[in-house]
């Protein structure tokens, strides 16, 4: 008997998530991740089209330049999966104009949200489907499944969390290589009844809409574009379409409510110049500035940054003008920590390493990268902000908003 999958996930050639929908909560969400390192990274997609990794079954197609996958977690009927992904392909290239690649994708991912949510029959369900209801449906009757009735709190909260990882990597001479950023937004709803919640963001696209709507012209002030965006499965997505609005009825206590990336206009919160000088055989000069391009009234918590050192380190001596550093012998790094980091500051190391006089000829070899750990508080690498977030419930209570900030180091590399 055909059982449900738990999970389908539209990749490019280089293993991004264009499009996710997890349909159970039997797999992790890094399922993909294992896709991608077992699979795509050992060259064995044209193998087979069915492979079995941690005790889940990956059945993948690729078409064009976009590979789907299923994931399942037990036995499920194999040809009636592809026979489902064909299906879908051509219904998708009849809403695109007969093409079906990233590019249709990542500019259609809204319609393929509603086709994947209730305009696609998927196989793998055993219970017969007689009419699919959208989720817009759901949340005007309030029938919805992610939220139970009847909740009831003495004070109604809501606690909105935007976290983003800001990846870099940059030349020795300043120049940024690769630079993007990856943001989710966490919620956790204590409400009573069942809600309506409207959320908007400073994105240029929903801004321009709602300036279309409100037939005037849109307020001045830095914009994003948003891109790769995945939604909960509480978000009305036909209204999202039309008015560029995030609304939504949301499951009670906590969960991620989108994810996104950016690619443009990245404010990198630090600036890392170093300067690495060989002198001789057996001695090296590191000395490394750090400035933090953030406000003056915001700071960094947590603060690390690793200078790659030879592996034939003897002995090294620190000169920090703020927190501390130490040899790591270990990870063969010159490790530098400070608890805070003010904005607008730059504080500096300088360091003498002490090499083992080695035999033979000296090899020229690429230096790791120079890497940092941080954390800023009330800050966002993409510019991403709340403009509101407003609560409607049919008893008018009031409600308390919370709205947090926070970006973190990804890959954060400086070539030296």
């Amino acid at each position: 008997m055909p059982v449900a999958a738990s999970a389908i996930y539209f990749l490019n050639l280089r293993g991004d998530v264009l499009i996710n929908r997890l349909y159970r909560d039997d797999v992790g969400g890094n399922m993909v991740d294992a896709f991608r390192m077992h699979i795509m990274q050992t060259k064995e997609l044209g193998t087979c089209p069915v492979r079995q990794i941690g005790g889940c079954s990956f059945l993948y197609m690729r078409i064009s330049n976009v590979y789907i996958v299923i994931v399942v977690s037990s036995n499920a009927n194999v040809a009636c999966a592809f026979k489902f992904v064909v299906e879908a392909v051509n219904l998708f290239k009849s809403y695109f104009g007969g093409a079906f690649d990233e590019d249709a994708i990542r500019n259609n991912f809204v319609l393929i949200y509603e086709l994947l949510d209730g305009g696609v029959r998927s196989p793998f369900s055993s219970k017969p489907v007689d009419k699919p209801v959208p989720n817009a449906t759901l949340q005007v009757t309030g029938a919805v499944g992610w939220r139970r009735e009847g909740l009831v709190y003495k004070k109604n909260e809501v606690f909105l969390d935007i976290v983003e990882s800001v990846n870099l990597l940059m030349s020795s001479k300043g120049s940024v290589l690769r630079c993007d950023v990856t943001g989710k937004i966490l919620m956790k709803c204590f409400l009573s009844g069942m809600p309506d919640l409207k959320l908007g963001l400073n994105d240029k696209i929903g801004l321009e809409k709602e300036s279309q709507l409100k037939a005037r012209p849109a307020k001045s002030g830095k914009t994003i574009e948003l891109d790769d965006v995945t939604f909960h499965q509480c978000v009305n997505l036909t209204r999202f379409n039309s008015e560029k609005t995030v609304s939504f009825v949301p499951p009670d206590g906590e969960f991620e409510l989108m994810k996104y990336r950016i690619t443009e206009g990245v404010n990198l919160p630090f600036r890392v110049l170093p300067t690495i000088k060989e002198l001789g055989r057996t001695r090296m000069e590191v000395n490394v500035k750090v400035k933090s391009v953030f406000g003056a009234k915001m700071f960094a918590l947590g603060v690390v940054i690793k200078i790659p050192v030879p592996k034939q380190t003897a002995k090294t001596s620190f000169q920090v003008t703020s927190g501390r550093a130490k040899y790591n012998p270990a990870i063969d790094c010159l490790v530098w920590k400070i608890r805070k980091f003010p904005g607008q500051t730059e504080p500096t190391l300088s360091a003498e390493v002490e090499l083992i006089s080695t035999m033979g000829e000296k090899k020229s070899s690429t230096r790791p990268p120079i890497q940092m750990e941080f954390q800023v508080p009330m800050f966002t690498a993409s510019g991403l902000r709340v403009r509101f977030l407003k609560v409607w419930e049919k008893s008018g209570y009031n409600t308390v908003e919370w709205v947090r900030y926070i970006t973190k180091a990804g890959s954060y590399e400086i070539r030296c």
